[in-house]
């Protein structure tokens, strides 16, 4: 069940015998994917250094790496409107005892099916002590009159989620340099080759779900969408279960063609993962997944992805860095490449020359 918890004061909470100083909301979104595009501040939140305004518990003297250099006083939180099904909250803390950053990631759970599917996503960090994903610090259930909340405490990584990045790039009218996406890419292929080598996929992969530390270390994020990475589908009932797992828990305009029409003899396999990776590289490449503008505009994702995604021939991208990409987004599953293949792929590939790894979006 995790480790106890309690809350001793308006202002810190307990976690397995350790305190911890509660200084601000870092974000709120929704817990599960559902038909959501793949961007946006707040969504899929978890971990990340991407503070929102909504108040801030910093005591007089102490600065929060949140809030940056104006939240010194001792504002205390906004309101804020009644918690809905499916919520998470994250909250920066700080551990009294040894005076790291946390994350305290909160989800709002109604019902056992909500309780099951939050102490999975427990489970699924704790199964991993790698560098490219995040690691669970602790977690518990905690009763809340009817309902129950869970709480997962993660390390707080400040240098936010690839998503910030990319926008933040594209609001200057750049685009990342090829050294750098192959930097990301390598971390991203190293979280995903760990799950999958234990037999899972992790089905929500996007920007917003990976996060960088300030020497670009991609980390992997909100495994709630986590099962295993092999599943054999032998009715048509048991083909409508997992898209509708799928329509609930990935996100649309990061999903594979394979689970919007599931078929009623199949394999869905880790090549799930495989097609949401070539979407994230398509983001980095060119400031935007391949389907979030299709998205966007309300038109049909489940029939968009069902054809090749054009490759820009006028980008000034590598055409190997081209040609991965283009592997990667094959709309057939079995012709798309494993996570190993990949990551042998990205070590034949040389960085782009000094001088040349910047492009203009």
């Amino acid at each position: 069940m995790g480790q106890a918890l309690c809350v001793c004061s308006r202002g810190t909470v307990s976690l397995g015998g350790a305190r911890y100083l509660l200084l601000h909301r870092l974000a709120e979104g929704s817990a599960r994917a559902g038909a959501r595009g793949g961007g946006g501040r707040g969504e899929g939140a978890a971990a990340r250094g991407e503070p929102v305004p909504r108040g801030c518990w910093c005591p007089p003297g102490r600065r929060c790496p949140a809030c940056g250099g104006g939240a010194w006083g001792d504002a205390r939180p906004t309101a804020r409107s009644a918690p809905r099904r499916g919520f998470s909250y994250v909250d920066l803390v700080e551990g009294l005892r040894d005076g790291r950053f946390y994350a305290l990631k909160r989800i709002l759970c109604h019902d056992k099916e909500d309780r099951r599917a939050a102490l999975r996503e427990a489970e699924m960090h704790g199964l991993f002590e790698h560098p490219n994903i995040l690691r669970l610090e602790a977690h518990c259930l905690v009763e809340k009159g009817a309902k129950h909340e869970a709480w997962l405490l993660l390390p707080y990584v400040q240098g936010g989620t690839l998503w910030s990045e990319v926008e933040a790039l594209r609001g200057r009218g750049a685009s990342m340099p090829e050294r750098r996406i192959l930097r990301i890419l390598r971390g991203i292929c190293r979280g995903l080759q760990a799950i999958h080598g234990k037999g899972y996929a992790h089905r929500d992969l996007k920007p917003t779900n990976v996060l960088l530390d300030e020497d670009d270390r991609a980390v992997l994020m909100d495994l709630g969408s986590m099962n295993q990475a092999r599943i054999e589908v032998t009715s048509s009932r048991e083909a409508m279960a997992v898209q509708d797992w799928a329509a609930q828990r990935c996100t649309i305009s990061y999903r594979a063609p394979e689970l919007f029409a599931v078929q009623s003899q199949c394999v869905i396999d880790e090549r799930t993962d495989i097609w949401s990776l070539g979407c994230v590289l398509y983001c980095m490449m060119f400031g935007e997944g391949p389907f979030d503008a299709v998205f966007q505009r309300g038109d049909s994702v489940a029939l968009a992805v069902q054809n090749p995604v054009a490759v820009p021939p006028d980008c000034r991208y590598s055409a190997a860095l081209r040609r991965l990409l283009s592997s990667l987004l094959t709309v057939d599953p079995q012709e798309r490449p494993r996570i190993t293949n990949v990551l042998d792929r990205l070590e034949g590939l040389e960085p782009t020359p000094a001088g040349q790894d910047t492009t203009q979006i």
